[in-house]
């Protein structure tokens, strides 16, 4: 719309509105007493649990007291050790605000960056490795070694196990994804649904072009740089790698939604 429009355009919504409300009021006073029926505004829906923790496992874990979110790192801490390995827990694992920063970045793998400073997890070891120049690079198939020794914690990883220990401290994840921002949002339902993105990554064949417009390496195919970060952290990884978490995401995710939904 043209600016010689604007002030003729809002006249004319400005009568017709006059125009309207002229019409309604005489026809509702026109109406006898019975036809005029007044109804309380909606209320707005509360948001439906898709994918609630089982309640056998919710009560057992309620039977079990948990530390108050803010003092769980020791107790989250020796969980992991035993579910996961206390050497790879030691190597691996950032070793405070443990709930929060997993609960973060979980949130945050659907979106387009992650928050380095909320990791729970150290960066993988090793300097990333391109083919080529500046001008003209291609990602380096060596880089997908660098993630070998954590993938391999993934794949002995027994899937039951760390669902037991999630459903057991899920209160405090929930608490944390409320302290983030969703007061009415469930943690287990914003988890399977990223699981779900990270199912999807689409597979990559090689070589994968890279641009380098800063400091950093980026793809330089629009189309996979655009990709959540989840995906991106997946085709980095290399096919064997992400094949080895995908299986590992998938028995999960069978385990986190296996109570039937409530309405």
């Amino acid at each position: 719309m043209t600016r010689k429009w604007i002030a003729p355009a809002g006249v004319l919504l400005v009568l017709l509105s006059v125009g309207l409300w002229y019409y309604l009021a005489h026809r509702i006073t026109a109406l006898p007493v019975a036809e005029v029926v007044l109804r309380p505004p909606a209320l707005p829906s509360e948001p439906v649990t898709q994918h609630p923790i089982p309640d056998e496992q919710s009560n057992a874990a309620a039977q079990s007291p948990l530390p108050a979110l803010n003092e769980s790192d020791p107790a989250i801490l020796a969980a992991l050790d035993t579910a996961v390995g206390a050497p790879a827990v030691k190597d691996y694992v950032i070793r405070e605000n443990v709930v929060r920063r997993i609960v973060a970045t979980i949130d945050n793998l659907s979106r387009q960056k992650l928050a380095a400073q909320k990791l729970p997890v150290v960066a993988v070891p090793g300097v990333f490795k391109v083919q080529g120049d500046e001008l003209h690079a291609t990602l380096d198939a060596q880089n997908f070694a660098r993630y070998g020794r954590m993938v391999a914690v993934v794949r002995h990883l027994d899937m039951q196990r760390v669902a037991d220990l999630y459903v057991h401290f899920y209160p405090l994840f929930q608490s944390a994804y409320q302290d983030l921002g969703y007061p009415t949002g469930y943690f287990n339902d914003r988890l399977v649904a990223v699981i779900d993105m990270l199912l999807a990554t689409p597979q990559v064949t090689q070589p994968i072009e890279l641009v380098r417009p800063h400091v950093l390496y980026e793809f330089a195919d629009g189309a996979l740089e655009a990709l959540p970060a989840g995906q991106k952290i997946l085709i980095r990884m290399g096919p064997e790698n992400a094949a080895t978490v995908k299986g590992k995401l998938s028995e999960l995710r069978a385990i986190v939604t296996a109570a039937p939904i409530k309405r």
